[in-house]
């Protein structure tokens, strides 16, 4: 059976016509005019009609959307509100790579969790999804990230305590990468839009100057957290430790404890 779009045409189409060209549900279609990113149709009646502007529309808005484009994002577009260096920089921060992506009941049943688990950790900011196809999905690093979670549950550490600390830390890396992202706007983007550049070289410059940041940044971020995580860990013991747990903790060492960590 063909997988290919249909042909143009003119129109007019009623609502179900246009949804079963565009294989979007009736809903969707709704929910898009009542976003205003698609205008109303013709009425003749009580019969809605649509031309091949709104089969058009539709069809862009889903390629923007397995883009990795947000609904905000996808109106600025259609818009013209965003320029086309911005727009080849948006379309990096979104791409998808070669990962399989995952629904939350498939992460679910990969990590052997319930759902409803899952839910209450994305809520809490403990667990952030990645929009593909226009639709929040998870990765096998996310289940890695539940393993981890569950072995700190096993060690005895209460979840609703966890869940506190995931609030803070949300907060926190919040904070951290609205200033990282500032930082990227003021002495990367905004410099590379006001150089005598053609658009497609300063485009091309910007996506590759965040490709090679954002791993870095990354890194900083997390051997920063580890290396204080560990300092505020022995720092602790020393303090209120006995002087068995003293001692191994000294004998032990940050440094081994870390290279064990980092395995």
């Amino acid at each position: 059976m063909s997988t290919e779009p249909p042909s143009p045409s003119p129109g007019p189409f009623r609502v179900e016509e246009l949804s079963a060209r565009v294989d979007v549900t009736v809903d969707t279609i709704r929910f898009y005019q009542k976003r205003q990113l698609l205008a109303p149709p013709v009425r003749d009646g009580r019969v809605a009609w649509y031309s091949a502007e709104h089969e058009a529309r539709l069809l862009r808005i889903k390629e923007l959307q397995r883009d990795g484009f947000t609904l905000a994002m996808v109106r600025r577009v259609l818009d013209g509100d965003l320029g086309v260096i911005d727009q080849q920089l948006a379309a990096a921060v979104a791409e998808s790579d070669t990962e399989e992506f995952l629904t939350v009941d498939e992460l679910a049943a990969r990590a052997g969790v319930p759902a409803a688990l899952i839910d209450a950790v994305v809520a809490e900011g403990l667990l952030v999804p990645r929009l593909h196809d226009g639709e929040p999905r998870f990765t096998a690093s996310d289940i890695a990230v539940i393993a981890a979670g569950l072995e700190l549950l096993d060690a005895g550490l209460p979840l609703t305590a966890l869940l506190e600390l995931a609030r803070l830390h949300h907060a926190a890396t919040l904070e951290v990468a609205n200033a990282a992202v500032e930082l990227f706007d003021e002495h990367v983007r905004r410099p590379l839009l006001a150089s005598d550049l053609g658009d497609d070289e300063r485009a091309a410059r910007l996506v590759r100057t965040f490709r090679r940041l954002l791993p870095a940044t990354g890194t900083l971020v997390s051997q920063h957290f580890r290396r204080v995580l560990l300092q505020i860990a022995q720092e602790h013991l020393e303090t209120v430790g006995d002087p068995d747990e003293r001692a191994a903790a000294q004998a032990a060492g940050a440094r081994r404890i870390e290279e064990g960590w980092n395995q």
